[in-house]
């Protein structure tokens, strides 16, 4: 059968969907990709995908390009005639899912997050939810990655039909396998994300202003894209000696291996937190919100600590919780959230959801 997968950027496709990417390669249908053309196109080509390209704005909202958008997807599907489309991301939801339910082909929707716009209350928000509920309508399944967003759609009555959860993206447990915990003479900590406000980068450096004066074994590493609000602050304070920022880095792996602790005090609507189910699996405490897509991943004291959404002080006092910690016990958190991840976030779970629902089509 041909399947076409409708994503917004390829870095998301290939390295949270790639698995399931194979597996429907492996059983001899023909996948189609379509989305911008950036540098993860050839390493998704190389799986066996047929790549389209396409104009999206990620956060954009002039209705003249939306409406284009729609247009595009519909060209897209009457030219390919797929057997069912695959929409990951808000816009590729709601255009993809239009021009799915325009053109009459079975599709299955992935809520990844909200995002800002539904999350915010406002004219934004009730547009947002208005388009949802005309796209989502003829959706085959509509998987949502946590129990909230689920539970907010289906209220909003934006949800009727066939829908599940899916315990986010899942984790490649081989490709993040267990590593060794280093050493404790000096704690690091590991933020990893884009820099940007919504991922709780001021609370971070704030803790790190205050811990790292307090106990001046620990470190306080940066990994990720900087958006230009934030470029002069990082290089102040890495000046200073307060942060190592490493910039944005193909392969996180290798900060894990020195990593102590993954602190990720976000508050951006997200699905699940990649970025803690990849530092659990590789046996590393973490830090984080008290919030859908995060706290699933936490059990408390368990494998990890919650704290308060922009909450500079709650992080404080949990990272000082964490330093008190013996070796042994730091390291027991760690192991304790590889069980979790092998138990409850295993990437196969989500690779045979979608088996199943493609099958029934």
């Amino acid at each position: 059968m041909k399947v076409l997968v409708l994503a917004n950027f390829g870095m998301g496709l290939y390295n949270f969907r790639k698995e399931l990417l194979e597996e429907l390669i492996k059983q001899n249908n023909d996948v189609y990709i379509s989305l911008p053309k950036d540098e993860y196109v050839p390493k998704l080509k190389s799986l066996g995908c047929k790549f389209v390209d396409i104009h999206l704005d990620r956060r954009g909202t002039n209705p003249l390009t939306e409406f284009k958008l729609l247009l595009n997807y519909i060209k897209l599907i009457k030219s390919i005639g797929p057997d069912v489309v695959l929409t990951y991301t808000i816009k590729p939801n709601v255009y993809g899912g239009l021009a799915c339910r325009l053109s009459n082909v079975p599709y299955i929707a992935n809520i990844t997050g909200l995002g800002t716009a539904v999350e915010n209350r406002g004219v934004l928000q009730k547009v947002t939810l208005f388009l949802y509920k005309i796209s989502l309508k003829k959706a085959k399944c509509v998987f949502f990655q946590n129990r909230d967003n689920k539970e907010f759609l289906t209220e909003q009555k934006i949800i009727k039909g066939n829908y599940k959860i899916l315990p986010g993206s899942g984790v490649n447990l081989e490709h993040y396998s267990l590593l060794d915990y280093p050493p404790d003479d000096n704690i690091n900590f590991l933020f990893i994300s884009r820099v940007m406000k919504e991922k709780g980068i001021d609370q971070y450096l704030d803790a790190a202003t205050y811990i790292k004066k307090k106990y001046p074994n620990t470190a306080f590493h940066i990994v990720g894209f900087c958006e230009e609000t934030y470029e002069d602050k990082l290089k102040e304070m890495q000046n200073k000696g307060i942060i190592i920022y490493h910039g944005k880095q193909n392969d996180v792996r290798e900060f894990h291996k020195i990593s102590h602790c993954t602190v990720h005090p976000t508050y951006y609507p997200e699905g699940m937190s990649n970025v803690l189910l990849e530092s659990a699996a590789c046996g590393r405490p973490i830090i984080t919100t008290n919030r859908s897509g995060c706290r699933e991943i936490v059990d408390e004291a368990i494998n990890g600590f919650v704290v308060q959404q922009k909450n500079s002080k709650d992080l404080i006092a949990k990272i000082e919780k964490f330093i008190s910690l013996s070796y042994e016990k730091k390291k027991r958190l760690g192991l304790s959230g590889r069980n979790k991840v092998e138990t409850e976030f295993n990437r196969q779970i989500i690779v045979e959801a979608y088996k199943e629902q493609i099958i029934n089509i």
